[in-house]
């Protein structure tokens, strides 16, 4: 296996610390378009997960400028996190090598949700939430997206 077969995987556990839904809204996408993902995850041919995935990962992006939005470290967040990384280091990983995928996302995931939340604090503190969350929200969702990109384009590439 090549040493940056693995790198997806830890760089889409990078994005759900910040947006949870984020990395499910990407595969479904990816899988809208028919792109096949590395690792084999049965659910992600699924309807509900394709447009369910873009919906909450849109409904995320709005949900997180409301005052009332909690922390991205309280647990619900965390386990939200947890579980979008898992399935999206999973599908993102080289067959065989799915559960590696899944712990490296989550690993990576954790960590920087509370160091991403604290830059957050930062910039909310300088330019407010509604202005920081946009700037967030773009760049999350474009390395979600190219992260994606990445992973199944390498993955549909002949070797």
């Amino acid at each position: 296996m090549k040493a940056l077969a693995l790198v997806p995987s830890v760089l889409i556990g990078a994005v759900a610390s910040a947006r949870s839904m984020t990395p499910m809204a990407a595969i479904a996408g990816a899988r809208l378009a028919h792109r096949k993902t590395p690792g084999r995850l049965l659910l992600l041919d699924h309807p509900l997960f394709k447009f369910g995935g873009l919906a909450m990962g849109v409904g995320e992006l709005f949900g997180d400028k409301m005052k009332s939005a909690p922390d991205r470290t309280v647990f619900l967040g965390l386990l939200a996190r947890v579980m979008s990384a898992g399935i999206a280091g999973s599908a993102l990983a080289p067959r065989g090598r799915e559960k590696l995928g899944a712990a490296l996302a989550v690993g990576t995931a954790v960590p920087l949700a509370y160091l991403g939340l604290a830059g957050r604090k930062t910039a909310m503190k300088r330019i407010g939430q509604t202005k920081s969350g946009l700037i967030e929200d773009v760049i999350i969702v474009a390395a979600g997206a190219a992260v994606v990109s990445w992973a199944v384009g390498a993955f549909d590439r002949p070797r």
